[in-house]
């Protein structure tokens, strides 16, 4: 066993060598991944070479760093920065697909800043990325052009010995949920783990150091900035969770995608890893979706009503579906407020294919017939004309104007009286005047073709049953794990 898996104690010793031989590849994974990635290569580069390109591998393959059953890797073709972008784009896009018709395997065109080709040969998932060869980090002209930069910054920093490290350090993240730097996760990217792993030096020692991180903590293993600046980096990075300084790019935080609640996921696994080390850190049981049964119990315990918002996702990816779903939540919650409709909590879930849900849990679903609006003060003349000859006029009006308190008062005939009413006639609108209400484009798009209102907790438990993966959903909703 390596020396960077020392510690203090033979249990944790005992734990990580158990993992390991779970979570390193074995040597004829290796190889057909290996061999795969290196024809690849090989062919890509015959292709690049007519048009003054070439091209590299990236990930976590050429680090050594992948888990098992993760049959992956990146190939980026690098094109002289004096060819036009869309001549890079379709030269890009050609060799890909020339490269995977070759190798007799299926591909799609997927969509990040540039379009890119993904490719599926004998189970393995191969994406094929055009971008620029660039001096520095400085002159970027898309985000994809800092992967080289990232490739050979960890091929030179991480020392082999610390391969197993890195892949504690994901696995550890992977059990927590929180491994990935998607839109869906908010939680650390490889690249982060193995930054990470770096600046340490082991996974026992990284462990031991996010136990103590606080928030806002500062990483900044190139010394970009000194204790002095720090005040400074944390207004840069204002509300970040962790700030790790990207060694190739100062003026970037490689780990923005971590959420507050992540970070904190993260702490207090490792804390519980140091005061009891386990294998279920890194291996936790799966978790059951949520029975009828057990979701009656929970609203009578509970007392609240659940509201499920369904529509079929939009077609976009992933980054673009999860911000999407969680503002319109939040435009949701906005709306129900402004009626006098508050709710606990909220969430959202996809399978990105067929369901996109939205579960809002109210404190109240039902209010009375009347409801009082509070006007201007006395004192504010002009304010209390308009506000008296709006309600004399209004025929919703039941009492009033009349004075409270030194305020304009009146009482009108409620409109919408429960929640699902309320969304119902807010979310029947055009795709206009969704678009107008604040609700996203992509979501706006399916709202205006079809969605589904689901109060009754029978239709909530049939779509968990059918959906396992929303059950899932629903039993994290309800029994949310304790972060302190």
């Amino acid at each position: 066993m390596p020396k960077s898996y020392t510690s203090s104690t033979s249990s944790t010793e005992r734990v990580i060598k158990k993992v390991l031989k779970k979570i390193v590849p074995k040597p004829a994974e290796k190889r057909r991944l290996e061999n795969l990635a290196s024809k690849i290569l090989e062919l890509t580069n015959k292709e690049a070479i007519k048009h003054k390109a070439y091209a590299i591998i990236a990930g976590s393959l050429t680090r050594d760093t992948w888990l098992p059953g993760k049959m992956e890797f990146d190939i980026f073709i690098l094109f002289p920065v004096s060819v036009s972008e869309e001549k890079m784009e379709k030269i890009g896009l050609g060799i890909g697909k020339s490269i995977i018709k070759k190798m007799r395997g299926k591909h799609t065109i997927e969509y990040a800043e540039h379009p890119y080709v993904c490719g599926r040969i004998k189970k393995m998932h191969i994406d094929i990325v055009p971008c620029y060869e660039i001096e520095s980090t400085d002159k970027l002209k898309s985000s994809v052009d800092r992967t080289p930069f990232h490739v050979r910054y960890i091929e030179k920093n991480l020392p082999h010995k610390f391969s197993n490290d890195v892949r504690l350090l994901k696995q550890f993240c992977g059990a927590q949920s929180i491994y990935g730097a998607d839109a869906k996760t908010e939680g650390f990217s490889g690249y982060v783990c193995e930054l990470i792993i770096i600046k340490y030096g082991g996974f026992v020692n990284v462990i031991k150091a996010i136990a103590g991180w606080r928030p806002e903590e500062i990483i900044d293993i190139e010394n970009f900035y000194t204790k002095d600046d720090y005040p400074e980096v944390r207004r840069k990075f204002k509300a970040q969770a962790l700030i790790l300084i990207d060694p190739t790019d100062h003026n970037r935080n490689t780990s923005a995608a971590v959420s507050h609640q992540n970070f904190q996921k993260l702490k207090k696994a490792a804390n519980d890893f140091l005061k009891s080390p386990s294998e279920r850190l890194f291996f936790p049981a799966k978790k059951r979706p949520l029975k009828l049964t057990e979701l009656k119990k929970l609203q009578k315990v509970r007392e609240t009503e659940l509201i499920v918002v369904k529509l079929k996702p939009p077609k976009t990816v992933p980054d673009i579906l999860w911000p999407q779903l969680r503002r319109f939540a939040s435009r949701l919650e906005s709306i129900l407020k402004e009626n006098e409709f508050y709710i606990l909590r909220k969430g959202v879930y996809s399978d990105e294919k067929e369901l996109a849900v939205v579960l809002l849990e109210m404190k109240n679903c039902k209010l009375p017939a009347v409801r009082k609006r509070i006007g201007p003060s006395v004192f504010d003349v002009k304010g209390s004309q308009n506000f008296v000859k709006k309600y004399k006029a209004e025929a919703s009006t039941i009492n009033g104007p009349f004075i409270e308190d030194g305020f304009w008062v009146v009482e009108t005939k409620r409109k919408f009286r429960t929640a699902q009413e309320k969304l119902a006639d807010s979310l029947k609108d055009s795709l206009k005047i969704l678009k107008a209400k604040g609700v996203p484009s992509y979501i706006a798009e399916q709202i205006s073709k079809k969605f589904k209102l689901i109060s009754d907790v029978k239709k909530i438990a049939s779509l968990a049953k059918k959906d396992k993966e929303f059950g899932v959903f629903l039993r994290n909703y309800f029994e949310k794990e304790s972060l302190a």
